[in-house]
C-alpha cells in the first residue's frame, strides 16, 4: 500500500557524504587510498582526547550527562559567556536542525547563500518552510543581496563563514553593514565550523554581536580542527532565551559521554590546535602553488580545504582520482574540493591529478 508523504520531504535530495576509504577500495579493487574529501583534521584527535576515552568507555552502560555540564562550563569560560548561552549538539549539524524546528513554521522563510552548506536547505525544507537561496558573488557571500532577500516572513538567516564549499569569508566590515540591515527579530546563524583555521585579520568578531544582545547563534564544532568528527559533537553560542527554546525540543542525552569527555580534553589541548593550524597553513600554500602551476583556478580559502576549477568535467576528474585511490569531493560542474592533508597526502593528490588531467601528464 502506498504511503502518504509530504511533497517537501519527498523532494529532498539526501545529503551525500564523502566516500569512505573502505567503499572506494571495495569498488575499485585497490588498497592504500587516501581521503581528502570531508575536511577532517589529518593529524587525528588530540592525544589528550584519546587518553580519556579508555576510562570513559568503562561507564558507557550509563546514560551521559544530559546537560553536558562540565563541557558547557568549560566552553562558557573559554568564550566568557554564561553556561545558559550554550547548547550542545550531536555535531553542530544538530544545532542547525534544532534552530529550524524551534523557529520556523510552514511558509516561513530562511535566507542562505548558494552554494553553501547543504544541510541548511534540507533542514528548512524538512519543517515545511521556504529556503531562500541567494547566489554567491565571486564565490563569496553576497551579504547586501542576502539582506535585500529578507522579508516579513524571514525568521532565520544562515551565514557560513568561512563558507563551505568555497572556503571564502565575509569580512568584519561586511558583516557589520549586513547586521545593520537585518531586523532585530530575525535570528542570524553564523556557522563557524572552520573558525579555528581562520588567519584573516579582518574576520568578524561575531562574539561581540552576541554580547551586544543581538539575536545571533554562533555554531562551532569539535569535528574539524579538534579531530573528533567520528564522535559527533558541536555547540551553539547564543542568547539564553534562544537556548531555552532549543532545549525544549533537544533530544535527551543527545551528546554521548565519550564525546563530551573527549571534547573537554581536546578543548584544553592548545598545542594540538596550534600544530594543526600550522600544518594547514603550510599544506594550503603548497597545494595552492601546485594547483596554480597546473593552470587551475584556485579560490582563496580561510578553511582547511581548497575549492578549485579543473576547467573540464569535474565529475570525470573526480572519478578518475578515485581510481587512483585519491578521494576528493565533486560539488558540481568543473569544481572540486580537496581537504588539506598531511604533506605526503598532498603530494600524492597532486601526482594523481597530474596523471588524470590529460594535458598535464
Amino acid at each position: 500500500m502506498a504511503i502518504r508523504i509530504s511533497p517537501d520531504i519527498a523532494g529532498i535530495v539526501p545529503y551525500s557524504p564523502g566516500k569512505p576509504i573502505e567503499e572506494v577500495e571495495r569498488e575499485h579493487g585497490i588498497t592504500g587510498s587516501i581521503k581528502l574529501a570531508s575536511n577532517e583534521n589529518p593529524r587525528g584527535p588530540s592525544p589528550k582526547a584519546l587518553a580519556v576515552l579508555s576510562d570513559a568507555a568503562k561507564t558507557v552502560n550509563r546514560y551521559p550527562d544530559g546537560g553536558g555540564y562540565y563541557l558547557r562550563d568549560a566552553l562558557a569560560e573559554r568564550w566568557k559567556v554564561t553556561p545558559d548561552q550554550i547548547v550542545l549538539g550531536n555535531g553542530s549539524d544538530e544545532v542547525i536542525g534544532l534552530l529550524t524546528k524551534a523557529f520556523l513554521e510552514p511558509e516561513d522563510e530562511a535566507v542562505m547563500a548558494d552554494p553553501s552548506f547543504v544541510i541548511y536547505k534540507i533542514d528548512v525544507t524538512a519543517v515545511h518552510a521556504k529556503p531562500v537561496l541567494v547566489p554567491l558573488k565571486d564565490h563569496r557571500h553576497d551579504l547586501p543581496a542576502m539582506a535585500k532577500a529578507v522579508t516579513p516572513r524571514t525568521r532565520l538567516v544562515f551565514v557560513c563563514n568561512p563558507n563551505n564549499p568555497t572556503g571564502t569569508y565575509a569580512t568584519a566590515a561586511e558583516v557589520r553593514a549586513f547586521m545593520q540591515a537585518i531586523p532585530p527579530d530575525v535570528i542570524v546563524v553564523f556557522d563557524e565550523a572552520y573558525y579555528e583555521y581562520v588567519t584573516a585579520a579582518d574576520y568578524p568578531d561575531t562574539m561581540a554581536l552576541l554580547k551586544a544582545g543581538r539575536n545571533v547563534a554562533l555554531l562551532r564544532t569539535f569535528s574539524k580542527i579538534y579531530g573528533l568528527a567520528g564522535l559527533r559533537i558541536g555547540y551553539g553560542l547564543t542568547t539564553p532565551e534562544i537556548v531555552q527554546y532549543l532545549n525544549r525540543i533537544r533530544p535527551p542525552f543527545n551528546t554521548n559521554s565519550l564525546a563530551q569527555k573527549a571534547a573537554l580534553a581536546a578543548l584544553a589541548d592548545e598545542e594540538h590546535v596550534r600544530e594543526s593550524r600550522r600544518l594547514n597553513i603550510e599544506g594550503m600554500a603548497y597545494l595552492t602553488e601546485r594547483l596554480s602551476a597546473l593552470g587551475l583556478t584556485v579560490v582563496p580559502s580561510q578553511a582547511n580545504f581548497l575549492y578549485f576549477d579543473v576547467k573540464q568535467d569535474g565529475k570525470a576528474v573526480f572519478e578518475a582520482l578515485l581510481r587512483q585511490g585519491v578521494i576528493v569531493r565533486h560539488l558540481g560542474g568543473p569544481f572540486l574540493r580537496v581537504t588539506i592533508g598531511l604533506p605526503h597526502e598532498n603530494e600524492r593528490f597532486i601526482a594523481a591529478l597530474q596523471a588524470v588531467l590529460p594535458h598535464k601528464r
